[in-house]
């Protein structure tokens, strides 16, 4: 049976480790032609030689955002078309606010807000000139639920959110579809920035997930018939409290 996926040209925000890199995997395994967009040269040239010819990678930086409008030009102009975008690259910073650096704020913000917004209006133009498209946000659970151990991250993913849920109405009339997944933890490199007593908890109860789940679930999200969207998933560990 031929995949929904099959043919299709993706882009992927931060996709050379993390849930972006599982997310790569298992697109490009449906079929499609996958780009990474990523700064870490060294893992875009692992993933390029771990994945084959369906993956293609471009080194970007997310701070500066015309290397980003540069990205989507080339693909357009190498495919003739993109047909999915996924806005996933992101930050975390956890712990008091009265403790925080409001200088990592900053940068997180930036990458979790402005470069997000950025990455999917950089998409915009060649997906309403082709009447088609698909962009999925990696929000979290914290975009959801307020969580009181990382407020400074649970308000960038609001923003997603509500990012997400306007462009959503905005783009609709062009027959592009826009959806947001809320993931609870994840086993990824942003777990370095947890609290360590909070991550000790979480993996003693099993209240964690891995990429592939997450990957698993933008498949679902993307695969789905053209006229219906999901515009949230929200994807827990079974003991997960939240």
């Amino acid at each position: 049976m031929t995949s929904p996926l099959q043919g299709k040209i993706a882009a992927i925000t931060g996709g050379a480790s993390g849930i972006g890199l599982e997310c790569v995997r298992q697109i490009a395994a449906s079929g499609a032609t996958v780009y990474i967009l990523d700064r870490d040269h060294q893992a875009l040239d692992k993933a390029r030689e771990e994945l084959g010819e369906r993956v293609h990678t471009i080194e970007v930086d997310l701070f500066r955002y015309e290397t980003v409008d540069r990205a989507i030009e080339t693909i357009v102009s190498e495919q003739g078309r993109i047909d999915i975008l996924h806005v996933n690259a992101g930050a975390y910073i956890g712990g008091n606010v009265w403790e925080g650096d409001p200088d990592k704020w900053d940068k997180m913000l930036n990458l979790n807000i402005n470069a997000a917004f950025r990455s999917a209006r950089a998409v915009m133009p060649a997906m309403m000139k082709q009447k088609s498209g698909d962009i999925i946000m990696t929000s979290s659970i914290a975009g959801i639920v307020p969580i009181p151990a990382e407020p400074i991250y649970t308000a960038s993913k609001h923003a997603v959110q509500a990012f997400a849920h306007t462009i959503r109405r905005q783009l609709a009339p062009f027959g592009i579809r826009v959806g947001a997944i809320q993931p609870g933890p994840v086993v990824t490199p942003l777990l370095n920035d947890w609290d360590p007593e909070r991550l000790k908890a979480n993996i003693e109860a099993g209240a964690m997930m891995q990429p592939s789940d997450v990957a698993e679930a933008v498949v679902f999200m993307l695969s789905r018939r053209k006229g219906t969207v999901i515009r949230d998933l929200v994807l827990l560990p079974h003991s997960f409290d939240v």
